[in-house]
């Protein structure tokens, strides 16, 4: 996955959870944040960023907030990102071989669940999961509470009950990671229902990605712990 017209950037402060303000090469402007986590530990004054200029007169700002440098490290903030990685894994070879079908945003239920692959007699429903949020060599998630994302959890042990396979994809949009496991400081029960999924059959996955200021690829698999 590569970006266009990606311009370096310094962070100073973000009004709301949409925006932040942010100095390039042109001055103080406004950009926007696609990621309405927290991200606390991220945007901090100073911070060098990467923006993606798009100067379309049907946009509000100019600029959308791709990637964030911590401690030397480079982060993708992009919460639209995810699912397309993830796709990319897979039609790489990974879960299914390159001649999967894949399904976006499939209903089942209730809920959308982001991908619906089926090859021969397979067929799973993958909901993907963005992770910004590291601590010490450590990627946790979420760094927010999610009552949806424990509504896709519960969704998914039904599809695993009902015959399919289940799964949640943990894209960790960094490198550096030793291990993921779920935030129960922030969010207990998403917590307690991933222990109750991986119980049900739902296969639990993470995989770390290569960054760099204009793209962003699914690289290797990473350890899930959840005990």
């Amino acid at each position: 996955m590569r970006y266009e017209r990606i311009e370096e950037a310094v962070f100073r402060a973000r009004p709301n959870r949409f925006v932040a303000q942010v100095t390039t090469g042109r001055g103080e402007e406004i950009c926007h944040v696609k990621n309405t986590g927290r991200c606390r530990e991220l945007l901090v004054p100073g911070a060098r960023v990467w923006v993606q200029r798009n100067e379309s007169p049907a946009r509000k700002t100019a600029l959308d907030l791709i990637a964030v440098e911590k401690n030397g490290n480079l982060i993708n903030m992009d919460s639209q990102i995810p699912n397309r990685v993830a796709a990319e894994w897979i039609r790489e070879g990974n879960l299914f071989t390159e001649a999967a079908l894949l399904r976006p945003e499939t209903r089942y239920g209730d809920s959308r669940i982001d991908l619906y692959i089926e090859e021969g007699e397979r067929r799973m429903f993958l909901e993907v999961k963005g992770v910004t949020l590291e601590e010490d060599g450590v990627a946790r998630f979420p760094d927010a509470p999610t009552e949806r994302g424990v509504k896709h959890i519960r969704e998914l042990m039904r599809c695993r009950a009902e015959g399919y396979e289940a799964g949640i994809l943990f894209v960790i949009q960094m490198k550096g990671i030793r291990y993921l496991e779920p935030n129960d400081r922030t969010h207990p029960e998403f917590g307690e229902a991933l222990r109750q999924a991986e119980d049900a059959g739902v296969e639990i996955m993470a995989v770390d990605c290569a960054v760099t200021p204009d793209s962003i690829r699914a690289d290797r698999r990473i350890e899930v712990r959840l005990t």
